[in-house]
């Protein structure tokens, strides 16, 4: 496994190790110890979900506050996403910024998000499959919505694509308003 520094602290962008031949491919998807040597943390999942959707789906951003955050690993099984996570972490130098990658069952890249950061994706093929950890439990009384097309973040989606929202994602708040419910 490759883990490739995002500039942003506990982000990590992972790059499996793919053995192919004739019958199919093989890779390992994670293993704890080989993640707390490359990253210095020992996350322990306690959910996993998987979401089914079709393209110009864009589900996000969201996050959970307080100590009902959520650290995930992220994974596209089949088909293809963008993926974007915004810093809600006050005390670095990277709040407020943004990191997005192209995550493909063809490229296997995994992308972990360490907690109090707001997370969202648009997919960008038919019947993707997306699949991440958590290492907290969701619960909804807690969640909160980053608008996807606050002025900060909405250059990051591609133009000229009929997004399909659901209404909780239509009715996110801008970051102004998700900044100060973080302190509440």
């Amino acid at each position: 496994m490759n883990f490739i520094d995002t500039g942003f602290k506990d982000l990590w962008l992972m790059e499996p190790n793919v053995f192919g031949d004739s019958r199919g491919y093989f890779f390992e998807a994670f293993n704890a110890k080989s993640f707390e040597i490359a990253t210095g943390l020992k996350p322990h999942f306690v959910q996993y979900n998987q979401s089914k959707s079709q393209k110009n789906v864009l589900r996000g951003l969201h996050l959970q506050k307080g100590t009902f955050s959520q650290a995930k690993l992220i994974r596209v099984i089949q088909g293809a996403v963008l993926d974007v996570v915004v810093d809600l972490r006050k005390e670095e130098p990277t709040f407020g910024k943004y990191y997005y990658v192209e995550l493909t069952a063809e490229n296997q890249k995994q992308l972990f998000v360490p907690r109090r950061f707001a997370h969202g994706f648009l997919v960008l093929e038919e019947d993707t499959i997306f699949t991440y950890s958590c290492d907290n439990y969701y619960h909804p009384e807690h969640e909160l919505t980053l608008k996807y097309n606050d002025e900060n973040y909405a250059h990051v989606w591609p133009a000229n694509v009929n997004f399909i929202l659901s209404e909780k994602d239509i009715k996110g708040l801008d970051f102004a308003a998700i900044t100060s419910k973080l302190d509440v």
